[in-house]
């Protein structure tokens, strides 16, 4: 029964979701203190952000632009992280509380919806794609 739901994606509290949770707070927690060589190898080589205004980052522009010091998060705290299993592949999503200065653009504290592709490699879990939205409200 285990592997169906896995086939079919799951959020029960399999073991394996506890990890990825961990793994991404502590994703997180190296991206805000610019620890870039703790947060590479959560990262896979292929590795692809796209920011809330449509740019696409390569793992390699956006930690270089990290530990340049032209992208600082001056916080980021995710609220509950919803894990869907896939065997080897997995999906989280999660809102956040974020603040972030790029070059000379500030951007204060606001949340945003992150959604974000795990894989499986060699092992270890990396983070392939990650995606996020500022949550606006409409009125």
């Amino acid at each position: 029964m285990s592997d169906i739901l896995e086939a079919a994606g799951s959020t029960i509290d399999h073991p394996e979701c506890e990890a990825l949770r961990c793994l991404e707070r502590s994703r997180l927690r190296a991206l805000v203190a610019r620890d870039v060589e703790l947060a590479r190898p959560l990262h896979a080589s292929d590795f692809q952000l796209i920011t809330p205004v449509g740019m696409a980052l390569s793992r390699e522009q956006y930690l270089g632009a990290i530990a340049a010091g032209a992208l600082k998060y001056g916080a980021w705290d995710p609220k509950h992280i919803d894990v869907r299993l896939y065997g080897d592949a997995a999906a989280i999503r999660y809102q956040s509380s974020l603040e972030v200065t790029f070059g000379p653009h500030h951007v204060p504290r606001a949340d945003y919806w992150h959604t974000d592709l795990y894989e499986k490699r060699d092992g270890a879990w990396q983070v392939v794609w990650s995606h996020a939205t500022e949550i606006r409200s409409v009125g």
